[in-house]
């Protein structure tokens, strides 16, 4: 887990925005990116989990055809 170091601004006595140094920005964005990515894979996976396969050793054997 990240340490983050927030900056509050507040609008009438209450917290209405976060800001965050540069880098820190960086870094959650990455991991929401790389997070974007896993969810993608996991519904493709989910999508494909009945579709027909072909094993590795039987790729093989088609090639060498």
């Amino acid at each position: 887990m990240i340490e983050l170091h927030p900056e509050f601004l507040t609008k009438n006595g209450q917290k209405e925005f976060a800001v965050l140094p540069y880098e820190e920005f960086l870094i959650i964005k990455e991991l929401l990116e790389e997070l974007e990515d896993l969810r993608d894979l996991r519904a493709a996976k989910k999508e494909e989990e009945n579709s027909p396969s072909v094993s590795l050793t039987e790729v093989k054997k088609m090639v060498k055809l």
